[in-house]
């Protein structure tokens, strides 16, 4: 379902994983391929957070959106402190996601 939001609204390049381990192996071989990550909170093997603080490991700058069905400010400020660039609560609209994928980006062009 949300490749095919993405592809909605203009994202045609995906890659997919079925895990953050798998993902994160991806990330690792294929950095400079990776320019946006948009990542579930609940994931087999780790993770969102865990998956996040991988990446933040390596690379501090790639855009991070991390969706979840959670809305505690535990959860967020979690989420927050470990690096993540944004955060967008199930369920969302694809209008909704890209939308905060505009403002991401945004952020990032005014802080390069």
């Amino acid at each position: 379902m949300l490749r095919n939001m993405l592809g909605d609204i203009g994202v045609n390049q995906v890659f997919e994983a079925t895990n953050g381990r798998e993902a994160f192996t991806f990330i690792d071989s294929a950095f400079d391929l990776v320019n946006f990550i948009v990542c579930d909170w609940n994931m087999p093997g780790m993770t969102g957070v865990e998956f996040l603080r991988q990446v933040r490991s390596v690379d501090p700058q790639t855009p991070f959106l991390m969706i979840t069905g959670r809305g505690d400010m535990s959860s967020v400020t979690g989420a927050k402190n470990s690096g993540v660039t944004g955060y967008i609560k199930k369920p969302f609209s694809a209008a909704q996601l890209e939308a905060k994928i505009r403002i991401i980006m945004q952020k990032q062009a005014n802080t390069d």
